[in-house]
């Protein structure tokens, strides 16, 4: 596949995220650009979750943590699901019983703007280093795959990219963001199924036989037992 058609896929796909904000932007005001108007469809935010857990990184390591670790990295799936009981059972409840449409409402309803402020700070700096990572390291893929050959420079696909996601952002808000983390959870789990297939194909594999090889190799096992590990099982959970 040509570089020209991947750039086109990227182009058309932000393109996509534009006209979803422009029409999910119309008629709106703050409340529905903070919060959605509260009525957001629920089974749209949960399938969009799917994709706020996923990123670039997630395809381009863990991967390569798979080959070394076997599927160890299940165990961190597996703390982020009882963290989404725990929301779900726990803290959303909390949210409605109080009229809150955050953590950090609650930590200034309990126990004052200092604890609302610090918390705050302390997610900003978390989410605008984490992103900073994974923007860098799919910036990388972008460039060494498709722009390096068009003498594209680093810093203008940073600029045009940062450029876009504010656009689209700044357009609609969270009602923008509930469609637009559908789509990316749309199109990360379809290439993810393509990939799959693809590198099934061209290794001469079926299903059956694939899975046989993993676990043949090793290569299916999830617990680490070891506690001195860093891959043991109530760490991993714990981190999830």
């Amino acid at each position: 596949m040509s570089a020209g058609l991947l750039l086109s896929f990227v182009i058309a796909y932000f393109v996509l995220l534009l006209v979803v904000a422009y029409y999910t932007s119309r008629n709106s005001n703050n409340e529905s650009f903070f919060i959605g108007n509260r009525n957001s469809n629920w089974m749209l935010v949960a399938f969009g979750m799917i994709g706020t857990s996923l990123s670039g990184v997630t395809f381009v390591s863990v991967p390569g943590t798979v080959g070394s670790s076997a599927f160890a990295y299940f165990q961190v799936v597996i703390g982020y699901f009882l963290g989404y009981i725990i929301i779900a059972y726990v803290l959303l409840p909390l949210y409605y019983r109080l009229n809150l449409t955050s953590i950090y409402n609650y930590l200034d309803h309990r126990f004052g703007t200092v604890s609302h402020k610090t918390g705050a700070l302390f997610f900003i700096i978390s989410r605008v280093l984490g992103a900073t990572a994974r923007l860098y390291l799919v910036i990388n893929v972008l460039q060494i795959f498709i722009l390096k050959d068009m003498s594209i420079p680093f810093w203008v696909t940073t600029f045009v990219i940062l450029l876009m996601i504010l656009l689209y952002t700044f357009e609609g808000g969270v009602k923008t963001i509930v469609f637009t983390d559908t789509l990316q959870t749309t199109f990360m789990l379809l290439g993810l199924i393509i990939c799959i297939f693809f590198i099934m194909s061209n290794m001469g594999h079926t299903i059956g036989s694939t899975l046989k090889d993993l676990n043949t190799s090793g290569l299916t096992k999830i617990f680490n037992q070891d506690v001195n590990s860093p891959g043991f099982f109530l760490k991993q959970l714990i981190f999830g």
